[in-house]
């Protein structure tokens, strides 16, 4: 048995998701510092597939190796790293770290504060998220009267920690394999946008990644141009049926269909792809930029792991990716606060008034226009960008940062100290002395 603190992670560690690469590279930096006995609960993250580990993998084989059968161990943890949204943070150990992508808008339920609260540390992705949680304050009301009593607003330290990318998936690369050349043969322009990112729920402008309004803009940008660029999209829903591709073509061709004029292409790529495969995506020649209108990101994963391919990157100036898309080497567009809608969040996910970030659409067209006629002048900022972010946004570097973190703010925990007894010598007999007692006379 390790004599090292043990450590329970509980995180979706097995799921293709957001949540679940953060948490699979929170947990291999945790077993690469080598400070705790590093012990693994997986749990569900939505509907969304729980396939991401495989045995013949070292770098997951070591993951699957710590995880556990069930939540409960032999005594109670030193430590518990839960990575989950804040209103799930549980304090199950002697000390506990909430770790969270956070949220992409300016208000998070109160739930979420409250969670917060239970643990001893907190760390997100980005400075973004950061100062907004500590910005964030509601009234708390007396429940029978409704007289203000006090603020219910975060109390307990707030770390920033990247998500790094591994340099060894995510890197410049002109190799690729047979079968993706033959579909990527396919497309016909040699000029292409890529836009990476789930096309989630509300209608048109409303969903998060503004997958919408991008469609949109890049149809109406380029339509009737005599030699139009295309536009590749890497998106799905919840999850990767065939239900789930009919709705977002649906989706592009009922967007299509409500402008008039000779439209430039669009290409879906729908399903579910390796690290391998999405790095071969960002390199192809024949994708030339990347391109998000998102209205927020905590993060914005997709976003760093295309920059190291030195392709041009046009996002929205705001949220947590501004970390590391930084002008002149990204082409980020203004915008302005505006309130999210209802639809845009399930119901419990929703915060009377919350705002995020639309970029101004007439910007964004002109951007992508001068992009694509001037393209040679953009590439030198771009190679910068990704010389940068490869040393310090990279794995390595995220897990010499959580290392400083775990100094910094876990505590030494005491040693179980066995105790050696002194082994007894026998002293005398042990057996009870023998009383003789008179004969009695009756009387």
């Amino acid at each position: 048995m390790s004599d090292k603190p043990v450590c329970l992670v509980t995180a979706p560690v097995g799921t293709r998701s957001g949540y679940g690469a953060h948490s699979r590279d929170i947990c291999r930096a945790l077993i690469k510092l080598d400070k705790y006995d590093v012990n693994i609960w997986p749990v569900r993250w939505g509907s969304t597939p729980m396939n991401a580990l495989h045995k013949d993998d070292p770098n997951d084989k070591e993951i699957i190796d710590r995880l556990l059968e069930n939540p409960e161990l032999p005594n109670q943890p030193e430590i518990h790293i839960h990575i989950v949204i804040p209103n799930e943070f549980s304090p199950l150990a002697k000390y506990n770290i909430g770790i969270t992508a956070g949220l992409e808008t300016t208000v998070c339920p109160p739930q979420w504060i409250e969670g917060m609260n239970k643990m001893n540390l907190n760390i997100v992705p980005s400075n973004f998220v950061k100062d907004t949680l500590n910005s964030i304050s509601f009234d708390v009301h007396n429940d029978k009267t409704n007289e203000k009593i006090g603020d219910l607003k975060n109390e307990k330290p707030i770390e920033v920690l990247f998500e790094g990318i591994d340099t060894n998936i995510y890197k410049k690369t002109s190799e690729f394999s047979k079968s993706f050349v033959d579909e990527m043969n396919k497309i016909d322009e040699v000029f292409n946008f890529l836009y990476v990112g789930h096309w989630l729920q509300g209608g048109l402008g409303a969903d998060r990644k503004d997958t919408g309004m991008l469609v949109k803009v890049f149809c109406e940008t380029f339509k009737n141009m005599k030699r139009k660029p295309g536009l590749i999209m890497k998106t799905s829903g919840a999850g990767f049926s065939v239900l789930d591709r009919e709705s977002i073509l649906n989706k592009i061709n009922d967007i299509k269909g409500s402008i008039k004029g000779d439209l430039p292409n669009i290409y879906l790529l729908h399903g579910d792809f390796t690290d391998d495969e999405m790095n071969g995506l960002y390199n192809h020649p024949k994708v030339k930029s990347h391109v998000s209108l998102t209205h927020g990101e905590g993060f914005g994963r997709p976003l760093l792991e295309a920059s190291v391919s030195e392709k041009p990157i046009i996002a929205s100036n705001w949220s947590g990716h501004t970390d590391f898309l930084k002008k002149p080497n990204a082409l980020l567009l203004s915008g302005t606060l505006e309130e999210v809608k209802r639809d845009s969040f399930p119901g419990d996910f929703y915060t009377e008034g919350s705002k995020w970030f639309t970029v101004n659409y007439r910007e964004a067209s002109a951007v992508m226009k001068e992009l694509y006629k001037n393209y040679r002048k953009y590439k030198l900022g771009a190679k910068k960008l990704a010389t940068y972010n490869k040393v310090k946004f990279s794995l390595d570097a995220m897990t010499k940062q959580f290392g400083k973190i775990l100094d910094e703010y876990v505590p030494e925990f005491p040693k179980e100290v066995k105790l050696k007894l002194p082994k007894l010598k026998k002293v005398g007999s042990t057996e009870a002395p023998k009383i003789k007692l008179p004969k009695l006379k009756k009387v």
